[in-house]
């Protein structure tokens, strides 16, 4: 990219993740207290269903977790962020963290990030994710602006400086037509200009292939790492990691390429093999 808009960073995803192209694996969290789908379920039992899968994803040669509150749906907006799903997410991160033989970060849906940075300090995660860091969009929780000025406030307060921000491009499940007159590339500088210091990019949907259009308009507009964070693939991680610095893979690493069912501890072996390949 010519013409620097912000101060040249290190490497942000060598930092937290050495390694080529890494991968990081999915840990959707069983419904959390607050959300329509708890059922009462104990703090103990959630820490249970999160470790089984951290240890298969780490027994299939994974790089680095993610956890997320995947089940707590139709989300809450950023506001509505439930203290009571911090205190959960946080203990089960704590357990995690413990048994960790790889580096954690956290995502808050939706794009609850002063949540996520807190339980990230808690548990010494090493990133967060933001599904909308500059600008705003009209997702399925409706409007959501950006979260970067309040959310980097909120890190310096809690010196935080070793937790990284994956800032979402383009971000999946909803409309970008207030901001149709910016294009990608405009909104790809408008994140880095926003001091995020890594940037995602996403197909349509959970689950649905990043385009590499998408990755590449990216890509050439950013001097930050670029990762996918949708639709990777065994089938399409040639292609994908061709242009793309990493990926955030979930669904495909899970029993019949389901989000909500248990990590396949042979889908993960036989992904991360294709992936050794390719570095």
């Amino acid at each position: 990219m010519s013409g620097g808009i912000f101060p040249p960073k290190q490497n942000a995803l060598l930092e937290i993740l050495p390694v080529k192209k890494p991968i990081i694996g999915m840990i959707h969290l069983k419904p959390l207290p607050g959300s329509p789908h708890y059922k009462g379920e104990s703090v103990h039992e959630m820490i249970d269903f999160a470790l089984e899968d951290a240890s298969r994803l780490i027994e299939g040669g994974i790089d680095g977790l993610q956890i997320e509150n995947a089940w707590d749906l139709p989300f809450p907006k950023p506001e509505d962020f439930g203290h009571e799903t911090v205190a959960a997410m946080t203990a089960v991160g704590v357990e995690l963290a413990k048994m960790s033989k790889v580096p954690i970060g956290v995502n808050c849906l939706a794009n609850a990030v002063l949540p996520a940075i807190a339980i990230a300090k808690a548990i010494q995660a090493k990133w967060v994710r933001s599904n909308q860091w500059v600008n705003a969009y009209i997702a399925n929780e409706g409007f959501i602006e950006g979260s970067s000025a309040k959310a980097m406030r909120y890190k310096a307060r809690l010196f935080g400086d070793d937790i990284k921000i994956l800032a979402d491009v383009h971000v999946k499940h909803g409309s970008h037509a207030i901001v149709a007159d910016r294009s990608l590339s405009e909104q790809t500088r408008d994140n880095e200009f926003f001091d995020a210091d890594i940037l995602i990019a996403t197909g349509n949907r959970t689950g649905d292939e990043t385009a590499l259009d998408e990755i590449l308009g990216i890509k050439e507009n950013a001097s930050l790492p670029v990762i996918v964070g949708s639709g990777m693939t065994e089938q399409n991680a040639k292609k994908i990691l061709s242009v793309a610095d990493g990926a955030i893979v979930g669904s495909f690493l899970k029993e019949n390429g389901n989000w909500w069912e248990r990590v396949d501890t042979e889908k993960v072996k036989r992904f991360m093999d294709q992936v050794q390949s390719l570095r």
